[in-house]
């Protein structure tokens, strides 16, 4: 177990499967010392933890922990990419998307769940720029997305 995943078990949390794509693409890609990885959505273990829109199905506390979920699909697909999480240097950009009602002003405290998380495991490096966006929907009625960049060893 390497540093990161001990700080996540520190924390109660567990490293799910590394997500499979939903549709015609890959997982990642690599350039140079960059690594772009595929949406992940609310899911461990195939089934959607968190389904609906915020503001009508799910709270924004509720939506926090759904982001969070993507944190760790996330974190699951980096290992698979790069064989351990250590060897990522900074969290360069995160994508958050929200499905929430019209009008939902308060994306930015949904993605918090998963940008929190980055930065309680990697600190300043977990660090990033971001986009929080509501939209009409997700796949599989997922209550929040996620995208990632990170540079890497």
């Amino acid at each position: 177990m390497d540093a990161i995943e001990a700080k996540l078990a520190a924390l109660g949390l567990t490293l799910p499967a590394a997500p499979s794509p939903g549709g015609n693409y890959v997982p990642h890609r690599i350039n140079g010392d960059t690594l772009i990885l595929a949406g992940v959505i609310s899911a461990r273990d195939g089934a959607v933890t968190h389904a609906g829109q915020v503001g009508k199905d799910q709270t924004v506390e509720a939506g926090y922990e759904a982001a969070r979920v993507c944190a760790l699909n996330t974190l699951a697909a980096i290992k698979g990419a790069l064989g351990s999480l250590e060897r990522v240097r900074e969290f360069l950009y995160l994508g958050g998307y929200v499905n929430a009602v019209a009008g939902f002003d308060r994306s930015p405290q949904v993605i918090n769940g998963a940008s929190d998380l980055f930065v309680q495991l990697y600190g300043d490096a977990g660090k990033h720029a971001r986009a929080a966006v509501a939209v009409a929907g997700l796949p599989r009625n997922a209550t929040a997305e996620i995208q990632v960049t990170v540079r890497f060893t």
